[in-house]
């Protein structure tokens, strides 16, 4: 199985294999989420070290059991040969309706197939009146002419 577009990433190809993380992030299917890893791919995610897609599945099934109405945007940040750095935001409330919003810078590299060999994710997060969230799209892909983070100054 691969996995397109391929390393080496050129501006245009990270920019796409970026917006499809997002797209499938923004699914909020763990099992669809998992395939775009290798099978033993290694994941930081906060304090947080998983291997593997079970592994991953097992971490977004409780993600978004307690992350609700979840919404994400990504942005490049860097690219080089099989590596993208990217930064993200997302917005969410918990089960008691206060809403968080997220931020955070993720590294990746990608084994040749295209599937993400390795992921390390650093996140911070703060509580959001409903007031100021900025991300109203409904639950689902992005809307190709919503704003991305540089627009909206995040």
């Amino acid at each position: 199985m691969t996995r397109s577009p391929l390393p080496p990433f050129t501006r245009e190809t990270a920019s796409i294999k970026i917006r499809a993380a997002e797209d499938g992030w923004n699914s909020r299917d763990p099992q669809k989420v998992a395939l775009a890893y290798t099978p033993d791919c290694q994941w930081r995610n906060r304090a947080e070290f998983v291997t593997g897609r079970p592994e991953i599945e097992q971490l977004l099934t409780r993600k978004w059991i307690r992350e609700l109405d979840y919404r994400l945007i990504k942005e490049l940040w860097a690219f080089e040969g099989d590596r993208i750095a990217v930064r993200f935001a997302y917005e969410y409330h918990d089960d008691s309706g206060q809403w968080f919003r997220a931020y955070g810078n993720e590294n990746w590299e990608f084994a040749e197939d295209g599937l993400m060999k390795r992921r390390i994710a650093s996140i911070n997060e703060h509580p959001i009146t409903p007031e100021d969230r900025k991300f109203h799209w409904p639950i689902g892909r992005r809307p190709d002419d919503h704003a991305s983070l540089s627009d909206l100054g995040l």
